[in-house]
């Protein structure tokens, strides 16, 4: 088995998923031999836990939705206490290829947060209106913030190195947005390396869109309050800090 896949916990959080979660489960068991998938069904109302276990998921069952900040916290919990090194979170709607998992890990010898993502050169992903302005504004701030060229920091497929596990295991936010735009500052102010890696996004395989033109229009609103919640919090420190010729063994 190779050691990226015996060391990496895929986390796939899950609100009422029934529709995708199995067949996404079935795609990253099958395109990531040997690796283990935590579903964190946040709450569900429906058949998610079930069919996320028939399809050879790991089901940890929260009892009322957190949100994807709660959820991806539970992932980081289990992470650590578990022995994996890093975490990979894959969205249960199936827009995230499983095969550009390995990519993102790669990515993981020289940083310590990686973000695929979607407006880098591949792909033909688009996003209109204000949530593209917002996407923009934040991708200028959270450059200056992580000291290298974002484009996407709203992706929430991503992986985490063992210093960015640590660090989320007890510091991930679960307030609306702080799994991306909070968890970024948080790293970046914690002295993560951060990077990004192009990947394509797919239509969702089932379940019904988190965003529609009216929560777009509020998206701005929205943004402008996690990005202030993001830089009144208080600075985590971790004891000790990446060697630039450090390779993680991912």
């Amino acid at each position: 088995m190779p050691a990226s896949l015996k060391h990496t916990l895929i986390v796939m959080p899950a609100f009422n998923e029934e529709a995708s979660v199995e067949h996404v489960v079935r795609e990253v068991l099958t395109a990531l031999p040997g690796v283990t998938c935590l579903v964190v069904d946040d709450g569900s109302t429906d058949a998610t836990a079930e069919l996320a276990r028939s399809a050879g998921a790991v089901v940890a069952q929260l009892p009322f939705n957190l949100g994807v900040g709660g959820a991806m916290r539970t992932g980081f919990k289990y992470a650590l206490e578990n022995g994996f090194h890093n975490v990979v979170q894959v969205d249960a709607d199936g827009q995230h290829d499983p095969v550009e998992v390995a990519k993102i890990l790669n990515g993981l010898d020289s940083a310590d947060l990686v973000l695929g993502a979607r407006f880098a050169g591949q792909g033909q992903y688009t996003a209109r209106g204000p949530r593209r302005w917002a996407m923009v504004v934040l991708a200028r701030l959270l450059s200056r913030t992580a000291r290298v060229k974002l484009t996407d920091t709203t992706s929430g497929f991503r992986a985490s190195g063992p210093r960015a596990v640590r660090l989320f295991a007890e510091h991930y936010p679960a307030e609306y947005l702080g799994d991306t735009i909070e968890s970024l500052v948080i790293a970046a102010r914690a002295q993560c390396v951060i990077a990004q890696v192009p990947v394509s996004m797919r239509p969702r395989a089932g379940g019904v869109p988190s965003h529609n033109p009216i929560k777009s229009a509020v998206f701005l609103a929205r943004v402008g309050m996690a990005v202030v919640f993001a830089f009144i919090r208080p600075q985590v420190i971790l004891h000790e800090r990446r060697p630039l010729t450090d390779k993680v063994d991912s």
